[in-house]
């Protein structure tokens, strides 16, 4: 090939870059919210209670909407209470440096090998392979 030879691409076929813009939001994957107050309704505590949960890290909230409130997904809740295992796979997260925005994105994103989506799996007390997981995407 000489240098008057126009370049053509390695290959048509390759798969495209991902682009980090293009993955979805906790916005986009969680489609119900509780606020604080919804939550010690639905726990039947109190608010100071709920804060400390996500104080301690049991339990998720963040700062959205119109007005700006700190809301928890409605599906970290199961009859009245925290879903099983949920304080353990949030532990296994954000030891393994992710934010509370990236984790509920994982956790609410299907997951076609799981089947389903990982906050599923919690919720029907699956939590072995949620965990393995987890702790292989934060270490």
């Amino acid at each position: 090939m000489n240098a008057d030879t126009p370049q053509t691409p390695a290959s048509e076929d390759a798969a495209p870059t991902p682009n980090p813009t293009d993955a979805p939001t906790y916005e986009a994957v969680i489609g119900s919210w509780l606020t604080l107050p919804d939550v010690a309704l639905e726990m039947e505590i109190e608010v100071s209670q709920v804060r400390r949960l996500i104080e301690d890290g049991q339990l998720v909230a963040v700062r959205r909407g119109t007005p700006v409130v700190r809301s928890v997904p409605a599906e970290m809740l199961l009859e009245g209470e925290l879903i099983p295992h949920l304080a353990g796979t949030l532990t296994v997260l954000r030891d393994g440096g992710f934010s509370d925005e990236e984790l509920l994105t994982w956790l609410f994103t299907e997951d076609e090998t799981l089947p389903g989506r990982p906050i599923d799996q919690l919720r029907a007390g699956q939590r072995g392979e949620v965990r393995r997981r987890a702790l292989a995407l934060a270490f």
